[in-house]
């Protein structure tokens, strides 16, 4: 059978996206393999398509234990028996799963990290007939990582011992070119065995506001989106729990997660996200990394993340559906001391502490930049001479672009002049001309640059400097105590080869409505249907978007199904939800087209 015709009748799904079909037909040819793929970008079907047609198990290694229900749930409303064993499973329930395993009635077995290097559970996997092994969020293998587990890496030399003709798949969409190279290595998966379908989310608009009311930016932004799923993330608990009460005071219906919370009120959050309940939650980033709700529609960050790492896979738990969504980045350059702190506490040797402050670096450069934000992303990640994205908040932003070059030949005159041995905070203090750094062992105040911004604030010179860094016009020389160096395209500027332009700072508020437009269809219809979808939810106990997506929907409301054959066409509609909710929605359509005909013979 092709894989086209599988692919329809197991997933409802008309065409592969990029890069699965290549990786599926390498996994079916036995071979190890590896997928860099954004987040949203299919991953998942890279190993369950081959679990429908290999002969034996299909295991499927995961960290992330809340998603494992998620996944099984949903292969198993489409038909495909799946099941998982991790922490949360009772041994009575353990024990009946393992001998529904061992009959071969299962085609895929989510399991932890940790299970396999218990030896009591690792001599039963190893008398199973398996036939693929699939490693999901592989990045944590890699100690290049943003979230690397040692447990991970200690089932690697286990997984490999395992008898039998055994097909490999890593799956990842956070890794840099060094975490790619050192999974491969790992692995020992081949160059030609690496499917990369770049990084870039088409369907994200990424921005960022500078100087604003956070709270007051947040309320006007979810008021605008009530009927929309967000995420809000914030780095710290109390913060959480502040937005969390302004929300409430304000009549939003909000939930929130953090570590402080008790496991039950934490489950019951996640589960009224997930169900519909409520729209929007705010959270630390404890929250999402089990997340498969495709439906959300916008996630704002109310303090900076630590890597752009953590921020991709964070503002990926938006338009995993494939629709228009949002990121929006709130930032205050003071954000960045709070992960300083973290980072200063931490138990990790220098070298992880160095790590940690570089990635803190590119972060703030992100923050800073008037480039292309997906580009600057991509660039990151080793895509480079990619093209503008031309939606996001830099690509939009319509501020009158002003002539700072005389103002950057002066910051880098003085990084030059004081040796490019110093910081952002000492050069700061020396062009405004503080007392406190003049008159010392140093003899700052002889440099002519000493006192050239005196006219300046702290913040105001702080920000032209950071400006420079992350636009290309100053490096960091990185370690514990990084210093200012001059790049290449500094040079040019005090040459006089380059000029520097930069856009005029503007305070922003929360847009008053939806940025965002997704085609073309009958919302009322759309509206009805997702009422239809909410009972069917309701009666089975799953999560509405495991019924159908918001996609789905939207696409029923575009192609107005009148029988079995055209609902079959719809996206995302398979023979078994066909056979399961096909009669229902179809006569949903039926009725609503009836009513609007009526309504329409009587306006005439």
């Amino acid at each position: 059978m092709k894989l086209e015709t599988i692919l329809k009748e197991e997933f409802g799904y008309d065409t592969f996206r990029p890069g699965q079909k290549e990786l599926i037909e390498k996994v079916l040819d036995g071979k190890k393999a590896m997928g860099i793929m954004p987040t949203g970008g299919g991953k998942s079907i890279c190993y369950q398509l081959p679990a429908t047609v290999l002969p034996g198990l299909t295991l499927v290694v995961s960290p992330l234990i809340s998603l494992m229900k998620d996944q099984v749930d949903s292969l198993n409303e489409v038909g495909i028996p799946a099941t998982f064993l991790n922490s949360t499973v009772e041994w009575h329930d353990r024990e009946e799963r393992m001998r529904y395993i061992e009959s071969g009635a299962v085609k895929l077995l989510f399991v932890a990290p940790e299970k396999i290097v218990d030896d009591e559970f690792y001599s039963w996997l190893s008398a199973l007939d398996i036939s693929l092994i699939a490693i999901d969020e592989a990045h944590v293998l890699s100690s290049w990582g943003h979230d690397f587990r040692n447990s991970y890496l200690k089932m690697v030399e286990p997984l490999q011992q395992l008898p039998g003709d055994i097909a490999w798949l890593a799956l990842t969409a956070t890794a840099t070119e060094q975490v790619q190279d050192d999974l491969a290595h790992i692995l020992d998966i081949p160059d030609e065995n690496i499917v990369k379908t770049g990084f870039d989310r088409d369907n994200l608009a990424l921005k960022i506001e500078r100087g604003v009311d956070k709270p007051q930016y947040i309320l006007n932004y979810v008021k605008a989106h009530l009927d929309e799923s967000g995420i809000i993330y914030a780095g710290r608990r109390e913060d959480v729990d502040n937005i969390y009460d302004f929300l409430k005071e304000n009549d939003v219906k909000v939930g929130r997660y953090h570590a402080g919370l008790s496991d039950k009120e934490r489950h019951q959050q996640q589960e009224d996200f997930l169900f519909d309940r409520i729209n929007v939650i705010v959270a630390t980033n404890a929250f999402g990394m089990g997340i498969n709700k495709t439906n959300v529609r916008y996630v704002l960050h109310f303090t900076i993340p630590g890597t752009i790492e953590s921020y991709y896979q964070e503002v990926g738990r938006a338009g995993r559906d494939g629709l228009p969504a949002e990121a929006i980045l709130l930032y205050t350059p003071a954000d960045l001391r709070l992960h300083q702190f973290f980072i200063d506490k931490s138990l990790g040797d220098d070298q992880y502490k160095l790590s940690l402050k570089n990635k803190l670096f590119e972060m703030s450069r992100y923050a800073e930049t008037e480039t292309c934000l997906m580009k600057f992303i991509l660039d990151y990640f080793g895509e480079k001479d990619t093209d503008v994205c031309g939606r996001c908040s830099n690509c939009l932003d319509d501020r009158e672009v002003v002539d700072v070059t005389s103002d950057a030949q002066k910051v880098l005159s003085c990084v030059v002049r004081m040796g490019q041995r110093y910081g952002k905070k000492i050069t700061t203090r020396v062009l405004v001309g503080k007392e406190d750094v003049a008159n010392d062992w140093r003899h700052f105040e002889k440099l002519t640059t000493f006192g050239i911004f005196k006219d300046k604030t702290l913040k105001e010179t702080s920000r032209l400097i950071e400006f420079l860094s992350a636009n290309g016009f100053l490096g960091s020389s990185g370690g514990e105590y990084p210093t200012l160096i001059l790049s290449k395209k500094g040079a040019d500027v005090l040459k006089g080869k380059m000029n520097v332009a930069k856009r005029r700072d503007l305070n922003r508020v929360a847009p008053s409505k939806s940025m965002v437009a997704d085609g073309s269809f009958d919302v009322n219809l759309f509206e009805k249907l997702r009422s239809l979808r909410l009972e069917f939810a309701r009666k089975q106990a799953l999560p509405p978007f495991m019924i159908f997506s918001d996609k789905t929907l939207k696409d029923m409301c575009v192609r107005i199904p009148t029988d079995s054959q055209e609902f079959l066409a719809v996206s995302g509609v398979g023979k078994m939800k066909l056979e399961q909710y096909g009669e229902s929605f179809l006569a949903a359509i039926k009725d609503y087209q009836a009513s609007q005909k009526s309504s329409d013979e009587i306006v005439s």
